[in-house]
């Protein structure tokens, strides 16, 4: 368990957050996009309460205190063990509990949570009430705009309404809907159209609340024109994993007006002691360098520099020599190469 360090103040962290993602968005993940921007939000994978609440799998709530500011994600759709599941999260020390509204995939449709709850925005409204009366910190809502055959312009602003009756006031919208039938998660991220347009009107109508876009951004040159747009955040999800170096470590003198860009090659080297004390607690070098592969994207050396990590860090001598070992074949002005901000 973490304690939470200080109250951050969430309503700027999330002008730019990094979209929770199953199998990607773990505590090694989080520690590498923290050293890249101090500033962005960052969230967990989703975890479900029943995991936590029946499960008592509270390892699931592990972080590090160098990840703040970080939310907790978790899916469900009993309020009462929502509202459980949220108080672990805080006394674990997370500086915001979301609930997941928006996954498609099969395995959540089943749990009647994720995107599916699109269809029932009472029960939605009945979660985050549990939730607030749980715990002190903010209690957020990640959605989709509409589900199936819901009309997105009808479905959405009655959906925004009954939340922020409960007592949401942050919301990062999804600007797609979920195909809930025919379309796996992976075809639910691309196939369905986006409509920006939409959320920028929930904007206008609900100027009161906190909202945030997410879908298909992948420079900081879009997430900032949504800014100015009159949006209070933007989620970026896999152009900040695959591309980290040109999302987050730009992401601070870009969104936030402060500090300077990263030197990925300085982050490497950051990570170093991090990769030494994982593997001392009997962990694996390629649980953390996985995430490590997009640092050079688009740049001299990063073949050999995913080549080398790939291959090697399976080994069971693998150790930070290797990171090094990589690391020396990517060119030292492999930063100047040009990336679209």
């Amino acid at each position: 368990m973490t304690d939470k360090i200080k109250k951050y103040d969430l309503s700027t962290a999330s002008r730019l957050s990094v979209a929770p993602m199953m199998d990607w968005t773990d505590r090694h993940c989080r520690y590498l996009h923290r050293l890249l921007s101090r500033e962005a939000l960052l969230y967990t994978e989703m975890v479900t309460a029943p995991a936590l609440v029946r499960g008592g799998a509270l390892h699931l709530l592990d972080h590090g205190a160098e990840e703040h500011p970080v939310a907790l994600q978790l899916g469900g759709s009993d309020p009462a063990e929502l509202g459980i599941a949220a108080k672990l999260g805080q006394e674990a020390g997370y500086d915001e509990i979301n609930l997941n509204v928006g996954c498609p995939s099969d395995r959540v449709q089943s749990g009647t949570f994720g995107a599916v709850l699109m269809l029932r925005p009472d029960l939605v409204a009945d979660c985050v009430a549990a939730m607030r009366e749980a715990v002190d910190v903010e209690v957020t809502v990640k959605c989709r705009i509409g589900v199936d055959d819901q009309e997105p312009e009808r479905i959405l602003p009655d959906f925004l309404q009954r939340i922020r009756a409960a007592g949401c006031r942050r919301v990062t919208i999804h600007a797609r809907k979920a195909w809930l039938q025919g379309l796996s998660p992976k075809e639910n991220r691309d196939i369905p159209p986006l409509d920006y347009d939409l959320v920028l009107r929930m904007k206008q109508q609900f100027p009161d609340m906190h909202l945030s876009i997410n879908g298909g951004i992948d420079t900081l040159s879009q997430a900032q024109a949504f800014l100015d747009a009159g949006l209070d955040g933007v989620m970026i999800g896999r152009a900040a994993y695959h591309d980290p170096t040109a999302i987050l470590s730009r992401a601070d003198p870009v969104i936030f007006g402060t500090g300077v860009a990263r030197d990925p090659r300085d982050v490497v080297q950051e990570m170093i002691p991090y990769v030494e004390a994982h593997l001392q607690r009997g962990g694996k070098l390629h649980q953390v360098t996985r995430h490590m592969l997009g640092l050079f994207a688009g740049r001299p050396g990063a073949r050999a520099w995913r080549r080398m990590l790939s291959e090697g860090a399976h080994l069971p001598a693998a150790g930070p020599a290797l990171l090094l070992e990589a690391l020396a074949l990517v060119p030292p002005d492999a930063r100047a190469t040009g990336h679209a901000v």
